[in-house]
């Protein structure tokens, strides 16, 4: 499979529509999924898009847990409580609801940004703001892995 790499913005059109990236809709495409789930990102004001097994994994860790457990309860929240599926429209277009904008504060642009197995949209100066400081925090680090 195709893994969903780089990143690029592209504008709201007038009926809240935004068009997803060619190399996006073709890693899509070449899994067979036909609805994408995306669930408001855990650590930042993103919501992150991947198809069915994205949904899959988490609820594969859900099941690892005692279902009535803190950490069962609160995975459940943040899964089934942020999540929704969504369908590209026949152009490739995403409709960009109150749901995705409440969340990232996106209004007029769309930033996808690739995150291997999935991908993610951000309000353009957020994701901007959030690469700066992990590129920041890597070199202080000195680029080693922790």
């Amino acid at each position: 499979m195709n893994r969903f790499l780089s990143h690029a913005t592209n504008r709201i059109d007038a009926k809240g529509r935004v068009s997803v990236p060619s190399a996006f809709r073709a890693a899509v495409s070449e899994a067979g999924v036909r609805e994408l789930y995306c669930f408001q990102d855990f650590v930042f004001p993103a919501v992150s898009v991947g198809g069915p097994e994205l949904l899959d994994r988490f609820e594969r860790q859900m099941a690892a847990e005692d279902p009535f457990s803190d950490a069962a309860n609160q995975m459940s929240l943040l899964v089934h409580g942020g999540g929704v599926f969504v369908k590209l429209d026949p152009e490739g277009r995403l409709m960009v609801t109150d749901f995705i904008r409440d969340f990232t504060g996106i209004s007029t642009d769309v930033t996808f940004v690739g995150r291997g197995d999935h991908f993610q949209l951000w309000e353009p100066r957020a994701f901007a703001r959030a690469q700066v400081e992990a590129r920041e925090r890597r070199k202080q680090r000195g680029l080693r892995p922790e």
